[in-house]
């Protein structure tokens, strides 16, 4: 198939065209390179588009067929959707709108879209599956709630067969080290520790410590990023045979405390991890674990990566080979 994986130069876009071109799928990656990287696109060719620009956007998709669409262009940083909703609720939303409005101009007609676990907002059960209730508590989880919604008319309107995956943390790297987790700045835990561990980044900043956890600290689900792109892989099977819109929950159905996250890091990293306490970041649940279930019933999916160790382990091999 001849794929394209809009947000292709970002973290999960980048592994999932290397993903897809390992399983000689034909890749075409499009972004507009505001966060993504350039030499992360190492496999497909690079169409430099926004999907906030029609005009660039109908460029992309003429001359080329497409048999389907991976989404994952989206402003994403929870605390920035705060202070600035309208950036937000344009580029996740409007963005998305124009994205699918010129998949029907050119009769594409199958679409996987990068969700997250920020759609159920606080929550209520120990593990989170799909019919968990969504009250998005920031304009970002909001967003991708709204997109959601609009697939689910989109199917009914135009036959649009879609699949949501909702993300809960994506972590780790390529196994050889090609690809790996950059963002600037860089909000994300497993990133963070491990610059910690190396001496190329700060000292950690460990967020609260008083949460009614084991340890008092955050827990949190880490699902590898090749587990996502082969989840994502899956669910563009599952719409062969299924019409209308889905979606699944990803996780690895287990949380790991951040005591734990650094501990893990320090095993496989050989070296002592300098951190600080700080404040309660508001807004931060106690606990957010995946139920997978409905994804590995219906897409057949199974993390290949149940432990975290492992996660790390790619995810240091990247780090070590960056010349920060």
């Amino acid at each position: 198939m001849h794929i394209l994986v809009c947000g292709g130069a970002g973290y999960i876009g980048s592994h999932m065209a290397r993903w897809l071109a390992l399983r000689d799928h034909r890749v075409t990656v499009l972004d507009n390179l505001s966060t993504g990287h350039r030499e992360a696109v190492q496999w497909g060719e690079l169409v430099e588009a926004d999907l906030l620009d029609r005009a660039s956007l109908d460029r992309a998709f003429e001359g080329r067929r497409f048999d389907a669409v991976m989404h994952f262009c989206a402003r994403s940083l929870v605390g920035e959707s705060v202070q600035d909703p309208y950036a937000y609720y344009a580029a996740n939303v409007s963005g998305t709108l124009h994205l699918l409005e010129t998949m029907r101009r050119h009769g594409v007609d199958r679409l996987v879209f990068s969700s997250t676990a920020a759609v159920f907002g606080h929550p209520n059960s120990a593990r989170i599956d799909e019919d968990h209730p969504k009250q998005p508590i920031n304009p970002y989880g909001a967003s991708k709630l709204m997109v959601e919604r609009i697939l689910a008319d989109a199917a009914g309107a135009y036959g649009l067969r879609s699949v949501a995956l909702r993300y809960f943390n994506a972590a780790g790297a390529s196994p050889q080290a090609t690809i790996g987790e950059s963002h600037s700045p860089e909000t994300h835990l497993i990133p963070n520790v491990l610059r910690a561990a190396l001496g190329t980044g700060p000292a950690l900043k460990v967020f609260g410590e008083d949460y009614a956890t084991p340890d008092g600290t955050c827990v949190r689900d880490y699902v590898h990023v090749d587990d996502l792109a082969e989840a994502h892989l899956r669910a563009l099977d599952y719409l062969d045979a299924n019409a209308g819109a889905h979606a699944f929950n990803l996780g690895n159905g287990q949380g790991f405390s951040v005591r734990e996250v650094i501990a893990a890091a320090e095993a496989v990293s050989g070296r002592k991890i300098p951190f600080s306490i700080e404040p309660r970041r508001a807004g931060d649940p106690a606990v957010l674990v995946a139920a997978s279930d409905k994804a590995r019933a219906a897409l057949g999916w199974v993390p290949a990566y149940d432990r975290l160790e492992p996660i790390l382990e790619t995810a240091l091999r990247w780090h070590r080979a960056q010349p920060y």
